[in-house]
């Protein structure tokens, strides 16, 4: 399976889960996407998130980024796409219930990895999944595949507009 049929298929779920909802308003918040990725190397990321919403319960995020690393002693970067929905079982009490339990996915050219974890205010998300290595892609010889741990920091581009004034 290559990265544009991963990316088709993710795609394609997400279109099927905002197509199909009722009439309502969807919001939709611009993120800026920061972390940490361990995927038997250490990789930085940063890129960008859509937050689509229509109430506060259940948040979707899609996004794109860059893993930037080292593997082998060879500079690395790696496109990664993401999908994620977070779920917050208290409907109606944001600060009181801050934390989101997130089932996601993120695939790259290298691997793909579902995942679940938490995420708090939907700006720190803490994840662990596993990472499957595509047949053939690795990275300096080193095939990305096993335990997939991420680190991330989303900024809302409104938030780091105010910041900026």
């Amino acid at each position: 399976m290559n990265f544009k049929k991963i990316s088709f298929t993710i795609s394609l779920i997400f279109s099927t889960i905002f197509f199909n909802q009722s009439k309502a308003q969807i919001t939709t918040h611009w993120l800026l996407n920061t972390g940490y990725v361990y995927q038997t190397q250490s990789f930085g990321e940063i890129g960008v998130k859509a937050i689509f919403l229509k109430k506060d319960d259940v948040l979707y995020r899609l996004g794109g980024s860059a893993l930037f690393g080292s593997a082998n002693g060879k500079f690395a970067a790696i496109p990664k796409l993401q999908g994620d929905v977070l779920l917050n079982f208290q409907k109606g009490a944001d600060l009181n219930h801050s934390h989101y339990f997130l089932v996601g996915a993120e695939a790259t050219t290298k691997y793909i990895a579902p995942k679940v974890g938490v995420s708090i205010l939907g700006i720190i998300d803490l994840t662990a999944g596993y990472g499957i290595g595509l047949s053939g892609q690795n990275i300096s010889g080193k095939e990305l595949k096993g335990l997939n741990i991420n680190f991330g920091l989303n900024l809302p581009f409104v938030m780091l507009n105010d910041m900026l004034k």
